[in-house]
């Protein structure tokens, strides 16, 4: 059974910083396309950040460029979303996502990964 768990979610002010851990079971992620999506209330599930599985070249939405950082421990079979200067916009929930292939497509779309896990609250007050 895949299971992808999230962790490291929580409540903090505007400037600080969460260190978001996805840790996955059942199914090995590396060389595989991964992505942090997340979903505010009222609004659609975005994604914001993937990481090739080849390569391992990082991308990300503008609005969190610079900001946040996705990596990859091959050893742990865990992807990282650090994120610092947060924001309130930065608010919702936050899931890990994983694909079946080793590309990330052009634009991040739900419908392109296979696994997801069950999200972890960040909320940032200002």
């Amino acid at each position: 059974q895949v299971q992808l768990v999230e962790s490291g979610g929580g409540s903090v002010q505007a400037g600080g910083s969460l260190r978001l851990a996805c840790a996955a079971s059942g199914y090995n992620i590396n060389e595989k396309c991964m992505a942090w999506f997340r979903e505010a209330p009222g609004k659609e599930r975005e994604g914001v950040a993937r990481l090739h599985g080849i390569g391992n070249e990082p991308d990300y939405i503008h609005s969190v460029k610079g900001r946040f950082i996705i990596s990859r421990d091959s050893a742990k079979n865990m992807v990282y979303l650090q994120m610092d200067n947060l924001k309130a916009d930065d608010t919702g929930m936050y899931y890990c996502a994983a694909s079946l292939g080793p590309w990330c497509m052009s634009n991040l779309r739900r419908g392109d990964f296979h696994y997801w896990g069950q999200g972890t609250q960040v909320t940032v007050s200002s």
